[in-house]
């Protein structure tokens, strides 16, 4: 993957204006020399960082390599949107000067402290937050739901990403225990176990194995799962790496659904659950069909779908009589990793993006997970790591 060069250009000359005004200001404000020599070495050590991300390989190189990527890019991040909120802020402060007036030093001040407090927010979201397991409980009501799976419990978890742990299997054991402790009769995981290849996933296999519930574990495929984030030599190997992913799924006793339906049975009564393979919004591919998974969606079988992007739900079943589909469960969008007070940058991108949400005639319903795991970059501010137990209720 080459990057853009003007734009990266612009934006280490930004840094370089960031860096300058910074070593100026503390020039003019700090008696001491520490301070200034502190920004001007930090400032180079970390330009020979983002200088040696930039000549790493990152599409045919080890999770390894990637992980150091990720955590190279985390670092030089965390530092420089800090100094933005404080160089920013800085100016705001001395818009008097222009006016003949002094500097605003409170406003400094608040710039500095928030830049600090925010540097301390996104290592406290990778070092803390990002392990703290959340379980959320949620009740369903279906008024068509037969009478045996009134009260039946399913355990959703969705976008491990477990390439980000590489061979530690801590978060993932701790995890799964979580989720076994429920008590569930259905484990639905909702797509995205590995971050870019199926060579990610054989260390967490273990812990994954041992998920146990009377109805099994299901499984869908998310838009990282197919190997699309990577550079194949031939089309024979990124076919290989899916196989390979089914496999390891097989092994661990999941049940993989790629565009099918499992007749769940239970005390006499039974459910359809459906699988389909990705189905989302542009740039991601599409690769599902729920009438290939699920033909009749008009009869009266009660539903449930597996599908991993919420924009499928948005798109093609909100609102849609034809789809007698009154439970989707979908994952994907991670709260983008950001979660303050009920507010995620993640609804600018989706209407749906994380939680239980109806459409406008109260028959389809949708709850999407915002995922254990993490991507691009390794913390989660808020979002903390999310478990759904879903009841069904048929009032």
């Amino acid at each position: 993957m080459r990057l853009p060069l003007v734009p990266l250009f612009v934006f280490l000359i930004i840094n370089i204006f960031v860096d300058t005004y910074i070593y100026k200001a503390l020039k003019r404000r700090c008696r001491s020399l520490l301070p200034r020599r502190v920004q001007l070495w930090t400032a180079i050590a970390l330009f020979i960082l983002i200088i040696a991300v930039i000549c790493m390989p990152r599409r045919n190189c080890s999770n390894v390599t990637l992980l150091a990527i990720m955590w190279m890019l985390f670092t030089y991040l965390s530092v420089y949107i800090s100094k933005y909120i404080f160089v920013i802020i800085d100016l705001i402060a001395k818009i008097p000067v222009l006016f003949k007036k002094k500097r605003v030093k409170w406003l400094s001040v608040c710039g500095a402290t928030l830049g600090v407090i925010v540097f301390g927010a996104m290592w406290w979201g990778a070092l803390i937050n990002r392990f703290r397991i959340d379980v959320k409980e949620v009740t369903v009501v279906i008024p068509d739901l037969p009478d045996a799976y009134d009260g039946y419990r399913i355990a959703q978890f969705s976008d491990m990403h477990v390439g980000t742990f590489g061979n530690d299997t801590t978060f993932v054991s701790t995890f799964v225990d979580r989720i076994n402790s429920l008590n569930p009769d259905l484990i639905v995981f909702t797509g995205d176990i590995v971050n870019s290849k199926t060579e990610e996933l054989p260390p967490q296999v273990g812990p994954f194995s041992r998920l146990d519930a009377p109805d099994g574990v299901y499984s869908i495929l998310g838009n990282h799962d197919y190997g699309d984030y990577s550079e194949w030599p031939s089309t024979e190997a990124k076919k290989a790496n899916m196989d390979r992913l089914k496999e390891l799924q097989a092994a661990m006793g999941w049940r993989l659904l790629l565009n099918e339906t499992a007749m769940l049975h239970h005390e006499g009564d039974s459910i359809a659950l459906i699988g389909v393979e990705n189905i989302g919004d542009p740039p991601f591919k599409v690769y599902g069909s729920l009438t290939r998974a699920y033909p009749q969606l008009g009869d009266s079988v009660t539903k449930i779908l597996l599908t991993h992007n919420p924009a499928h739900w948005v798109d093609s079943i909100a609102d849609n009589p034809a789809m007698r589909v009154p439970l989707s469960l979908s994952g994907h969008t991670h709260a983008m990793q950001i979660e303050l007070l009920g507010w995620s940058p993640a609804e600018y991108r989706y209407p749906t993006w994380g939680g239980l949400y109806n459409d406008t005639d109260n028959k389809h319903q949708l709850y999407v997970n915002i995922g254990g795991g993490t991507v691009g970059f390794p913390a989660r501010i808020g979002a903390t790591p999310e478990i759904t137990l879903i009841t069904l209720k048929k009032h």
